[in-house]
């Protein structure tokens, strides 16, 4: 079976990682709790599925990725360099289960970026973190997961809207884009295997 993309709601959360089932860091704010059953509950009424879940061919999660309405997103209103723009679709975290599999972020991002297209969003947000020249794929990738590598959001076409220190948040404008995937999360899964995997070696003449 071929690799695909699914939204991520309250079912689907179930085979998303486990870590991810629980937490409320994002829909919190300060000390209070929120009661993720409903705030899923509610983003899917009001906005519908709230990020991505990317499977592979036999039904295994390589990656997921949550996103939405900034005023979905309560922390993000306390970070550093924020609070994200109003007209924008805010990129909270990811996932990787394989630090080895990049092209895995990148699948994500470009659902992301349909679906806020779709959704008629203005822009595209994420917080941004300016790592040191030669820092580890490991550290880039797989320790933080609710900040993005500023170079990684720059080959996408963000930029750095402002910043506090190395944390920055990065915004990638979407009015003048053309169509990589419109949204679709099936064309959009092609149009990454398009571009990370090897072509295909051509083969030898025959005699």
């Amino acid at each position: 079976m071929p690799s695909r993309l699914a939204g991520l709601t309250k079912l689907t959360l179930e085979t998303a990682p486990s870590v991810c089932h629980n937490c409320i860091w994002w829909q919190s704010r300060g000390r209070r709790t929120v009661d993720k059953d409903r705030w899923m509950e509610k983003a899917e009424l009001d906005f519908g599925a709230f990020g991505t879940v990317y499977y592979d061919g036999h039904g295994r999660v390589l990656g997921s990725m949550q996103y939405g309405p900034a005023a979905a997103f309560p922390r993000a209103q306390e970070l550093p360099a924020g609070p994200p723009s109003d007209d924008a679709i805010l990129v909270t975290c990811a996932y990787l289960v394989d630090e080895s599999s990049p092209w895995v972020l990148q699948s994500l991002f470009l659902a992301a970026i349909g679906e806020a297209r779709d959704r008629g969003a203005r822009g595209l947000e994420a917080f941004s973190f300016r790592y040191t020249e030669g820092e580890s794929s490991y550290e880039r990738f797989q320790v933080h997961k609710t900040v993005f590598p500023q170079t990684f959001l720059a080959d996408l076409g963000f930029e750095v809207l402002r910043a506090a220190g190395r944390v920055g948040l990065s915004r990638l404008e979407l009015g003048g884009l053309q169509p990589v995937a419109e949204g679709r999360r099936e064309k959009v899964l092609r149009v990454v295997k398009d571009a990370f995997l090897p072509e295909p070696v051509p083969a030898p003449p025959q005699p």
